[in-house]
């Protein structure tokens, strides 16, 4: 059902935005990444991918490295982690927590609570059956040494190709990249502006478990069979390339193909595994499949292929575009990466930097999430490694949610179906860890995931407790029917929410001090915090994050019942226990608490804001409807700093954006785009962007760059949950964005929004409506808005509170606004 869905929504967007599709210049600083120096290392690469096929372009002159990727590379294979009858050491913690002693819990929770055998691997999981996404391998091109002049390297997210161009012995030469998703290929051109020009050695590889042979004088095949975990073989993959050329010659040599003189050539390569899980192609020959991928698309001439790719690119790009200056463009965004970031840091005007930095983040969802895939991962599906950082899985406590921020804000809801699947995929798994751990009903996921089911708790009671990793992942699922109003999805995703709350109603319990129902046990993610013996812990009951995302669950299934008319028992069950949860408790230094007592923090700076959860992405904290904790919820972003791991950036200008303060936003995205040159793994801070705008934590994660994405979306546009939906326009513009516009964004209600703003002031803005119903209008601070015009008559909205309106919207019309 939910690909019916997802075609539904393709065919409703489409409808809306095809008329008002733009392709701007591959010149555009605001769509393109320039170089004018080879890469060197993986982080100065060149991304390209088209949902499950990745490469990474080096550029180099000698020899051309393309790193090469598929999304279903896991080793690792299915296993049982749950504890059997794990759940009878739950009475016995909850009495320790509740008595305050959160050592002793501690130490029941790792003998008794935590997954059976090695788990993750403690984040090393390539050869446990946890598994770890790894790269598919590289291709090589080798030309010889030559000196270069004239070098340029440029990636053009507008078309999602990249260009390689330089001039070496009096010629020029030219190497064109893309990677088709109609026909499943990445494709290069190289050609050379003297006939004859081209020759060099093309070979494949990895660093282990592969065999690369030479088919034929025109092909290479890579094959190989990664580590199940257990001893034996897991999951196969194929990757095969195929050359074409004009003039000169080709022949095999080996395992390598070698190409003389040529005028031009073209390389096809195609990938494919034999992964059987919840999403992906589900083959069972990748041998075979990547030889049929090739006759395809051989079929095509190079213009054939590219236009192809390019028009199912573009159907997904082109439905926003974002300006921040509309001017003449500012010296600093004429530079090369590496200085113009440079540059920037140093405080020079490039407000195209900000605009590219978004272009960057939908681009990079394109790219590695597509319908009927595997969700991008901690890396997107960009990976040179074997064992990969964090084995690249998908993190439950921010990091695989924040990849899905700006799908539907940016209008591309259908791009968010991998991530309902993976969800979907956990229910039949989390219902065995919730009878196992809890002996409840339902289902529950942890801390982190992988394509192979596992929910159990991780492998160390410090952050493996964690028990709020399914209710964040339900809070996706309302989002996108708040966004879409698709009755139809809805009524797909609701038996997973109710699941997942019957879940959260069994394993809520009174605490003895104010009675309130709360989690336990549990962390707050990754955090710990002083005990007065100046004990450090983990483990705890309640902590602030549990009860916003129960607050979040029970509201949203207590809705969706409502909407689809069932579980009328449950829905009031539901707002029972809703209203006796532990609420957001301001401490005695005037901050949001992250735990049931002000316990002293461990670390004070810590990158995770949990308890601002509440802020942001959920929203029961405001600054108008609860003034109070919004003072705390900054009071305690000042106490945490602004500095922090890439990501951790990220979402402090979500918060700051929530909180109205477009200036202290800002002053985090320069902070996310300040050059960053190291890889080492670093908890602390420092984190921020690689010279092609891969986000750092560092090393890379593509988190940061999906939640930086959403936080400019954030600074322009927001759209509170309630049952009226709320569209409020520039609520946080920094005056570095003096003037701009964007087109397209979506909000809550199912509308999608054209604005146009000059010297800090909305000049006009246009509301396409998808479907029938009101919505709140809140104009920028300090304005009116003048008038409301549809199909040329005026319209009378509801006066709101302040200075909102209160529009009755039709589907498929488009209102007009003015402003004063």
């Amino acid at each position: 059902m939910k690909h019916d869905t997802t075609r539904r929504i393709v065919k409703l967007l489409s409808a809306v935005v095809c008329s008002v599709a733009i392709h701007p210049a591959a010149s555009a600083p605001s769509t393109t990444l320039l170089f004018s120096e080879p890469a060197t290392a993986f982080h100065q690469s060149l991304p390209l991918g088209n949902g499950r096929l990745g490469a990474m372009v080096f550029g180099g002159v000698a020899e051309e490295r393309i790193v090469l990727n598929e999304s279903s590379v896991w080793s690792g294979s299915r296993e049982d982690s749950d504890r059997a009858e794990a759940y009878k050491a739950l009475p016995e913690i909850r009495r320790l927590l509740a008595e305050g002693k959160n050592v002793e819990a501690s130490d029941l929770v790792m003998k008794n609570f935590t997954c059976k055998g090695a788990g993750s691997g403690q984040g090393n999981g390539a050869n446990v059956p946890f598994g770890c996404y790894q790269t598919l391998g590289e291709l090589r091109l080798t030309f010889g040494a030559a000196e270069a002049r004239d070098y340029s390297r440029t990636l053009d997210l507008a078309s999602a190709a990249g260009e390689v161009s330089y001039q070496a012995k009096g010629v020029r030469y030219r190497r064109e990249h893309f990677i088709s998703a109609p026909d499943e290929v990445f494709v290069s051109r190289l050609t050379a502006d003297k006939p004859g020009s081209l020759s060099f050695t093309i070979a494949m590889d990895r660093k282990e478990r592969f065999q690369t042979i030479a088919t034929g004088d025109h092909e290479l095949l890579m094959t190989g069979t990664l580590n199940d975990g257990h001893g034996g073989k897991g999951v196969s993959y194929a990757g095969r390339l195929r050359a074409r050329i004009k003039g000169g010659g080709i022949r095999s040599a080996g395992n390598t193909l070698v190409i003389e003189n040529a005028d031009e050539v073209e390389l096809l390569f195609a990938a494919a595994t034999d992964y059987q899980g919840f999403a992906g192609r589900q083959l069972s020959d990748p041998v075979r499949a990547t030889s049929g991928d090739l006759d395809l698309a051989a079929k095509k001439s190079f213009s054939e292929l590219h236009t192809a790719q390019q028009a199912d690119h573009q159907r997904w790009f082109d439905r926003v575009a974002l300006s921040l200056n509309d001017g003449p463009v500012s010296p600093n965004a004429a530079l090369p990466m590496a200085q113009r970031l440079a540059g920037f840091a140093r405080g020079a005007a490039d407000p195209e930097l900000a605009a590219l930095y978004f272009n960057f983040g939908r681009y990079l969802l394109i790219s590695s999430s597509r319908p009927g895939g595997l969700p991008a991962n901690l890396q997107g599906i960009w990976a040179e490694e074997i064992q990969t950082p964090w084995n690249c899985d998908w993190h439950l406590d921010i990091n695989v949610q924040m990849n899905y921020w700006p799908a539907q804000v940016c209008n591309l809801a259908e791009l968010q179906e991998p991530l309902n699947s993976l969800i979907a995929s956990l229910v039949e798994p989390g219902r065995k860890t919730a009878k196992a751990y809890y002996n409840s009903r339902g289902w529950v996921a942890h801390v982190i995931t992988n394509p192979w089911g596992f929910t159990a708790p991780g492998e160390h009671a410090s952050w493996g407790s964690t028990t709020g990793g399914s209710a964040w992942l339900c809070e996706h699922l309302w989002t996108q029917y708040s966004y879409t109003r698709d009755r139809e999805f809805l009524a797909w995703a609701y038996p997973i929410l109710k699941e997942s709350a019957q879940f959260y109603l069994d394993n809520i319990w009174e605490e003895p001090t104010h009675h309130w129902l709360v989690t336990g046990p549990s962390n707050s993610p990754e955090n710990g915090f002083r005990l007065p013996d100046g004990r450090t812990v983990h483990v705890c009951m309640g902590p602030t994050i549990d009860m916003q995302q129960l607050r979040e669950l029970f509201g949203n299934t207590a809705r969706a019942a409502e909407i689809l008319g069932v579980d009328e028992d449950l829905a009031r069950e539901l707002a029972q226990k809703r209203s006796r949860l532990a609420p957001n408790q301001i401490g005695p230094d005037g901050r949001l608490q992250e735990w049931l007592q002000p316990y002293a923090e461990a670390e004070p700076h810590h990158r995770h804001v949990s308890p601002l959860y509440g802020l942001h992405p959920y929203d029961e904290i405001t600054t108008t409807e609860t003034p109070d904790l919004a003072r705390a919820a900054r009071k305690l972003l000042e106490g945490r700093g602004d500095e922090g791991t890439g990501w951790s950036l990220a979402w402090k200008i979500n918060f700051w954006a929530r909180l109205g303060d477009g200036e202290r936003a800002h002053r985090l995205l320069q902070m996310l785009l300040r050059p960053v040159h190291g890889t080492a793994m670093n908890y602390l801070g420092g984190g921020g962007s690689s010279e092609n705008l891969f986000c750092f934590h560092p090393p890379f994660q593509i988190d940061g760059n999906f939640g930086g994405c959403a936080g400019i979306s954030e600074m322009l546009l927001q759209s509170p949950d309630r049952p009226v939906p709320v569209i409020q326009l520039l609520p946080a513009l920094p005056s570095a964005w003096s003037n701009g516009s964007f087109r397209g964004l979506r909000a809550r209600g199912g509308v999608e929004i054209d604005l146009a703003w000059k010297n800090s002031r909305a000049v006009s803005a246009s509301l396409k409506a998808l479907v029938d119903g009101p919505v709140t209008v809140i104009p920028p601070k300090g304005q009116t808005i003048a008038s409301i015009h549809c199909d040329g008559a005026q319209v009378t909205a509801k006066p709101g509170n302040q200075d909102s309106l209160i529009l009755e919207t039709k589907g498929g019309r488009t209102y007009q606004l003015t402003f004063d």
